[in-house]
């Protein structure tokens, strides 16, 4: 009995090692400006884009709470880091949000139409299959545009593992947000493109329901939006 209990456990581990969080930029912690994640313990994906979990995939519901907030440069780069590094073969993207007037991104909840995509990345094909750039890597570079204005921001990395999305609602979702405060930026343009969470995808997009072993040759399309260029 005991053997068995061991094997199970193990075959739990095992399936659940694939799996990853995104629990920190830069030089921080774990949640020390990023929102703490509801798979902070199982590392499991959001997969249904129309619930409120496909934002930030917050444990509690509302703003950012006891979570600090980051000092960064427009024009800079963040980087994420990956825990384990990312298994799953998909697509890497990156969205921004601007706290409004009288808030902060501690007390900004990400809702309506305020996000802008700022990074996507593209795989190569070979043979009807699709090779992606973020594969096992375990830290990710994004570039904070330099034409924002200053203030606090929501930032939003995303990795959708595509390894079962042949079939609807079998894409995966690898969310965080961390909390920004934004300085240095020219302020010349306001970003175009504008999406909400959910709402910005469906779950028959081309780009979360495709086969990426036999995809017959055709160039992959990205859910969501353009992204958005100073």
């Amino acid at each position: 009995m005991l053997l068995q209990t061991s094997i199970l456990a193990l075959a739990a581990v095992a399936q659940a090692v694939p799996h990853y969080i995104f629990g920190h930029i830069a030089s921080t912690k774990d949640w020390e400006v990023v929102r703490m994640t509801a798979n902070h313990y199982s590392n499991g994906p959001v997969q249904d884009v129309t619930s409120e979990a496909i934002r930030c995939f917050q444990d509690k519901p509302g703003g950012g709470g006891s979570t600090s907030t980051y000092k960064a440069k427009a024009g800079g780069t963040i980087s994420w880091t990956a825990n384990p590094a990312i298994y799953h073969p998909g697509a890497l993207s990156a969205y921004m949000a601007k706290a409004p007037a009288g808030q902060t991104a501690s007390s900004f909840d990400g809702a309506g139409a305020v996000w802008f995509k700022v990074y996507q990345d593209m795989p190569t094909s070979s043979g009807g299959s699709m090779t992606w750039p973020s594969m096992n890597k375990a830290t990710v570079d994004f570039k904070i545009p330099q034409c924002l204005e200053d203030g606090d921001y929501l930032f939003r990395i995303e990795h959708v593992a595509l390894h079962s999305a042949a079939k609807e609602n079998g894409a995966q979702f690898y969310i965080s947000c961390a909390q920004l405060s934004v300085s240095g930026g020219s302020a010349v343009k306001k970003p175009t493109d504008l999406v909400a969470f959910p709402g910005a995808y469906k779950s028959t997009d081309p780009g979360l329901m495709l086969n990426i072993y036999s995809n017959g040759g055709k160039a992959y399309t990205p859910a969501g939006p353009a992204v958005f260029k100073c």
